[in-house]
């Protein structure tokens, strides 16, 4: 008799722990279901102000408005055939050295280094293939 009543208490006991963990499971689902809307609400309503943002520089970016924009404050002149030239009569860029260039050259650091990988030095090359382990 006494067995029965601690498998009775032991019962109750179990059907309460899975009460409470239900409850719990519950409660934790509603608690994450809300997350979730909030979420997609939050990231609604930046896809909106994304879209706003596309539809505003659309707008200011229309060729009208940037042609009248420079008509009213760019003194802007149309193409005359005098100012269009050949491409070999441009000045050569390239001839232009910086001034870190020029004090590398006077230093006599101007050609290139080699950088080598690990502490052993740089890497050497050999004529026969190195011996696999």
């Amino acid at each position: 008799m006494i067995i029965v009543r601690y498998l009775n208490v032991a019962a109750v006991a179990a059907l309460l722990g899975s009460a409470v963990y239900a409850y719990g499971v519950k409660y934790e689902t509603m608690r994450s279901s809300a997350e979730i809307v909030k979420a997609r609400h939050e990231i609604q309503r930046e896809t909106d102000a994304i879209d706003m943002l596309h539809a505003e520089w659309a707008r200011l970016a229309r060729p009208q408005r940037v042609q009248a924009l420079a008509d009213r404050h760019l003194d802007l002149q149309t193409v005359t055939v005098d100012q269009i030239v050949k491409a070999g009569d441009l000045p050569d860029r390239a001839a232009k050295v910086d001034m870190i260039g020029r004090k590398l050259e006077a230093l006599g650091m101007a050609e290139p280094t080699t950088t080598p990988r690990d502490d052993r030095g740089p890497p050497t090359r050999s004529a026969t293939p190195a011996p696999s382990r």
